[in-house]
């Protein structure tokens, strides 16, 4: 079966009917799509056979589970070239991940275009209850779903999906983002009550662990982390990858340091899971020089195992999430984590040397989330941008026509664009509506790189570069 993913072209106002499914709805520009890019989570595979028993875990300090240090995050599901998720690979995947020793499944209403939870839920409904622990997240970006009413069909709809009568870990999902973080926070979960309704779940024993994910503005991280005495935070969810645990303001001033995230939570004993292990899949298609300078100083391991390791180095770190597409994935984190290796001072100090080189290659912080999904003017934001990215990285990315590699260079960008993204689909057809903007996790002014690739792509086109 073919596990080709197609991005359907709708409409905003059909992919809001979509995903509605009665009051549980997320809103459209929640909902990160699956993917099926078989570059993003690896590079080059690490050889070996899978330990089934060696499973690095972390305890839990409230409830003393042990939760695998590899987490499955559940936003990439394979699919089938209709758009709908692949359930027998999913089943198999799953399988062999809990063979293995992973037992910490993270969902949401909004990945998948909303068929995340259903998916997950039927894989490891075939296992022992007690084989898992499974996280999911109230979800409710959209406007339309900031109600009481709203809010708790969505919540009460995880249950259904997922076939669970308790949920191990809930999140308040991407808490900081917005024009205005602290008034769309308080929308989303103090003026209708919801925090306190999900306090009141986790007393009730439906919920076993409350925490956050957290993007955008550093403020709501420092106010929640503030009230801890107050909500009781089991744990947090935070980007955490060596790029941005020094570097990350450096290439978006709205971002924050993962240093700091973690060190606060630390200070307050509150377990971090790892989200953003690679950046999105950048740690693992890095610039060939430092891909040759990872692979020869460990021949025998990926350039993703060098992010897994360090993401958990640290041992406040509960459990590193990665969305798993192929089974190549999913056995090269394995043996990256049956058992961990830590990162000694000298290998730290050497992927902050690298963090270092990337800053000389800039690239754009696209995650390929997909929250900016739909473009209403059917442009593939995340397409446009990742292929920008990947010349970057292969070193097609001619300054002049004086650059030696110009020509080819140049080739390769034009037909990998349009091979890439559909006409109709690239950055030309961006009209700076922005709408996408308040949506992205990452903080880019979308349409501002939308004008830049498209008037690179131009010069090129009229070699006037």
């Amino acid at each position: 079966m073919s596990n080709t993913h197609k991005t359907d072209n709708i409409s905003r106002r059909q992919f809001l009917q979509r995903i509605a499914a009665g009051a549980a709805a997320t809103g459209a520009l929640a909902f990160a799509g699956c993917t099926t890019k078989r570059n993003s989570e690896t590079g080059q595979a690490a050889l070996g056979e899978v330990p089934t028993d060696q499973m690095t875990h972390r305890i839990n300090p409230k409830t003393n589970e042990k939760v695998s240090i590899l987490g499955y995050g559940c936003m990439r599901w394979p699919t089938l070239e209709s758009g709908e998720i692949d359930q027998e690979m999913v089943n198999r995947l799953v399988d062999y991940a809990i063979e293995h020793g992973v037992n910490y499944f993270d969902t949401s209403p909004a990945y998948c275009k909303g068929m995340s939870e259903r998916a997950t839920g039927i894989a490891l409904k075939r296992h022992p209850r007690n084989k898992f622990y499974v996280a999911t997240k109230l979800s409710n970006f959209a406007q339309q779903t900031w109600s009481r009413e709203a809010s708790l069909a969505m919540y009460h709809r995880s249950f259904e999906e997922l076939q669970v009568d308790h949920i191990d870990y809930m999140l308040l999902h991407s808490v900081g983002g917005g024009s205005d973080a602290m008034a769309t926070f308080r929308a989303r979960y103090i003026d209708n009550g919801m925090l306190d309704f999900l306090m009141a779940e986790r007393e009730a024993g439906r919920i076993g662990n409350l925490g956050f994910s957290y993007h955008g503005d550093v403020a709501i991280f420092d106010h929640l982390l503030a009230q801890h005495d107050k909500y009781r935070w089991e744990f947090v969810q935070i980007q955490l990858n060596y790029f941005d645990w020094r570097h990350a303001k450096e290439t978006n001033v709205r971002n924050t340091n993962a240093e700091y995230l973690y060190n606060e939570l630390a200070k307050r004993n509150i377990p971090a899971v790892i989200m953003e292990p690679l950046l999105g899949g950048r740690l693992s298609n890095v610039h060939d020089h430092i891909a040759t300078k990872l692979l020869q100083r460990e021949p025998q391991r990926s350039v993703a195992s060098w992010a897994f390791r360090f993401a958990g180095t640290f041992p406040g770190v509960l459990t590193v999430l990665s969305g798993m597409t192929y089974m190549e994935h999913l056995q090269d984190n394995l043996r990256t984590y049956s058992p961990l290796q830590p990162l000694n001072r000298d290998e730290l100090d050497f992927l902050e040397e690298t963090a270092q080189a990337m800053l000389r290659y800039p690239t754009i912080p696209c995650n390929d989330c997909k929250y900016c999904m739909p473009c209403p003017y059917g442009i593939d934001i995340p397409g446009v941008l990742l292929h920008f990215n990947k010349c970057i990285n292969e070193g097609n990315m001619p300054a002049s026509r004086q650059d030696a590699n110009y020509r080819n260079a140049r080739r390769a960008f034009l037909v990998g664009y349009d091979r890439a993204v559909p006409r109709l689909r690239q950055a030309s057809h961006c009209i700076g509506c922005r709408k996408c903007i308040e949506h992205c996790p990452q903080n880019i002014d979308i349409p501002k790189q939308m004008q830049r690739i498209d008037q690179f792509a131009e010069s090129l086109k009229r070699n006037t570069l």
